[in-house]
């Protein structure tokens, strides 16, 4: 049968005391009702806790035992309503988070020491996987938010709501070696812009549309804009394999400068000339199963209140 709560609280208190009188003053009752509460716990438990004679009252060897588990387990039932409260506020529990392998170079550390720090009682699963995978995540409900490169497909914008959390130019990321053809030192390089007329013949390391149709498009439309068309050198998934790629000289690759490296890595970076508002990525973190509705996701503002759910992240 069923051990309450009510009868674990008078068994330890009864231990306590070694003395039902004044256990049963402790309790604010009378000895009688405690007397027979601790005979229902033996009952239910099909032990004896105590030893009783007419002058004293002592544990037994499986009471002394059990004294210390039904101490740990009091003890979490009566943290049971912190903890509801604190999961309803959003302060304990556990929080998936995706995230695009761009984020990881300078986004996403500072985003966790902050929320590490508001949260102590968060627990993060951290999975790093491109936008398209994560919009289907979290439409699916297993993550709970994502740091995804907007815009957000026009078929999910009444599903998912989302929040604006940084915006960065646009860069070409190329080799020192292939900096100094252009007769520019590392210095020069990242802080001198580059016309892709100077560019036109390279190749370009660049991800499947696919995976993040904003950002290429973007990157499409500023070769575009010159009166280009890029040679699509090499496509690739992974961030670090794009970067690598163009360290080894397989192409140049336009990408956000949030991921730049740096020269002392065999790349060099430096701002599109003439890209404009055009040339800027937002990242944004996105957040599934919202309440109140999302705005399109074209548009520059979006909801205070999409991560609500564990309060993740207020900017």
């Amino acid at each position: 049968m069923p051990v309450e709560l009510r009868l674990l609280r008078y068994f330890v208190t009864v231990a306590e005391e070694m003395h039902f009188g004044r256990a049963a003053a402790r309790l604010a009752m009378t000895q009688p009702p405690l007397s027979q509460a601790i005979r229902a716990l033996e009952d239910a438990l099909g032990v004896v806790l105590f030893e009783r004679t007419r002058r004293t009252v002592e544990l037994t060897p499986v009471g002394r035992d059990l004294l210390p588990e039904v101490r740990r387990l009091l003890a979490a039932a009566d943290a049971l309503r912190p903890l509801a409260q604190s999961l309803s506020r959003g302060e304990a529990g556990v929080l998936s988070l995706a995230f695009v392998s761009t984020a990881d170079y300078g986004l996403l550390p500072a985003l966790l020491r902050e929320f590490n720090a508001r949260y102590p009682g968060v627990r993060l699963q951290l999975t790093e996987a491109t936008s398209d995978v994560q919009i289907d995540e979290l439409v699916a409900g297993r993550i709970d938010a994502g740091l995804v490169i907007p815009p957000l497909p026009p078929r999910h914008a009444m599903t998912l709501s989302y929040l604006p959390i940084a915006r960065e130019p646009l860069v070409i990321a190329m080799s020192t070696d292939a900096a100094q053809e252009l007769g520019q030192g590392a210095a020069e390089w990242t802080e001198t812009p580059v016309d892709l007329h100077d560019l036109a013949s390279a190749p370009l390391v660049v991800f499947p549309r696919r995976l993040a149709p904003g950002l290429y498009d973007i990157i499409m439309g500023c070769y575009g804009a010159a009166g280009l068309t890029p040679r699509i050198g090499q496509e690739a998934i992974q961030m670090q394999t794009i970067v690598s790629l163009v360290s080894a000289g397989h192409g140049r690759r336009a990408r956000a400068a949030v991921v730049a490296a740096s020269a002392a890595h065999g790349r060099g970076v430096s701002p599109v000339a003439g890209t404009g508002a055009r040339g800027r990525n937002r990242a944004r973190v996105a957040r599934g199963r919202s309440e109140s509705g999302v705005e399109p996701a074209h548009r520059d503002r979006a909801r205070a209140g999409c991560c609500r759910r564990c309060r993740m992240i207020r900017l």
